[in-house]
């Protein structure tokens, strides 16, 4: 969370004028990710000083202008809190940025019309908005699941919501999802495999993602793709897939009372549904 009053952060042609006045400045910026450029396929920046030396800031007049900037925008806040990060005002209010290695992008808020919440991977030099989470060190496999309709069945039913959107939360959706309970190595690769052939079909057309996961947009082969994912993903809970979201709600919390005995009243959550075919676990 910036807390800067918009002295860090910059559009694509605010980023240009502002490294045409001193070049130097270039190497401090970073792309930052919010929920809305992410998805929507736009660009924007922030100047990142957290691993910047003092020396090298005082070097940039036009950076030490800009932390002068948040200095006395966060000086004249009415919170007690925000007037003590005035004390470092080359810093973001807020920092949980992974420091290295690569990172799942999750928008927080995303619409209910889309059948997947688009998710993707960033390396930690992308600095993540407080519009979006992240897991750290989430592999291929991760993705996989998280991009399948066993974990949009669970989003739906659990989620937060803004107006109608889903708004995804990590201590109320992700840490309380139920993952497979002991996938086969086997599995696990099919769920890998998958997945990077979505991640592929992504980038065979520069539509964004909002385009991509329009319901009335969607490429066939995304489609099939996430079909396959789909289907891989489900293999690793059981053999046999699942006919609807209501057969997999039953599953995945029948499965959370395994993991959290002392906290769940399945029958409470989902109703029976005597057309849903469970078959063998």
């Amino acid at each position: 969370m910036p807390n800067d009053g918009g002295n860090f952060i910059f559009t694509d042609a605010e980023k240009i004028q502002f490294v045409a006045e001193d070049p130097q400045v270039e190497k401090y910026i970073r792309p930052l990710l919010s929920s809305k450029e992410f998805i929507h396929g736009e660009k924007r920046w922030c100047l990142w000083l957290a691993d910047v030396l003092p020396q090298d800031i005082s070097r940039c007049h036009t950076i030490v202008e800009r932390v002068r900037r948040v200095q006395e925008y966060r000086s004249r806040s009415k919170r007690a809190t925000t007037r003590r990060l005035a004390d470092t005002p080359y810093l973001f209010g807020e920092i949980r940025q992974p420091a290295k290695g690569d990172y799942i992008l999750i928008p927080r808020v995303s619409s209910e019309n889309r059948h997947y919440i688009p998710m993707g991977f960033f390396d930690a030099g992308s600095v993540v908005s407080d519009t979006c989470l992240f897991v750290p060190g989430g592999t291929l496999y991760h993705f996989g699941v998280l991009s399948s309709s066993m974990h949009m069945a669970w989003v739906r039913q659990i989620c937060g919501r803004l107006r109608k959107d889903f708004r995804y939360s990590n201590e109320v959706v992700y840490n309380n999802f139920p993952w497979p309970e002991r996938p086969t190595s086997s599995q696990v690769a099919d769920v890998e495999k998958r997945a990077r052939e979505v991640l592929e079909e992504r980038t065979r057309t520069d539509a964004t993602l909002a385009t991509l996961y329009d319901p009335l947009l969607t490429p066939k082969a995304l489609l099939r793709a996430h079909e396959r994912l789909d289907l891989a993903v489900e293999r690793s809970y059981r053999s046999q897939p699942f006919k609807s979201d209501l057969g997999r709600l039953r599953f995945l919390f029948s499965l959370y009372a395994k993991y959290c005995p002392a906290e769940t009243t399945l029958d409470s959550w989902v109703p029976a549904d005597d057309d849903e075919e469970d078959g063998p676990n």
